[in-house]
């Protein structure tokens, strides 16, 4: 089991920026991969940015440039920086966290950039 707790979301106005916050109950070195997620209203989640146990990263294009998805180990953590936010970001943003066969979700943080 794993428990995921995200913060940091929050209303930005556009060209602002956020950095989102996905803290682990379990070491984070044990989980495969972790990713951020959104979702906006009438849309279909989609996967943000990724980062896989071996530390490669992955984004949607979107995003590319402008988002940076980290961890920090020590403080099983993972991080995703948000420069140059737009008024299309505005979402529901999720952690999402693969150990062996499982799939687990935070509760997710709103992030609302205005123009």
């Amino acid at each position: 089991q794993v428990q995921l707790v995200e913060s940091g979301g929050g209303l930005v106005q556009a060209g602002g920026s956020l950095r989102l916050s996905c803290a682990t109950s379990r070491r984070i070195f044990s989980i495969n991969s972790m990713g951020w997620y959104r979702q906006a209203p009438g849309k279909q989640r989609e996967l943000v940015a990724g980062i896989s146990l071996g530390g490669k990263t992955n984004y949607v294009d979107s995003v590319k440039g402008r988002f940076t998805i980290s961890r920090d180990n020590a403080k099983n953590t993972v991080y995703l920086q948000m420069n140059s936010l737009k008024p299309e970001d505005t979402a529901v943003y999720y952690c999402n966290a693969h150990v062996g066969p499982y799939e687990y979700w935070g509760q997710g943080t709103q992030v609302t950039v205005s123009s």
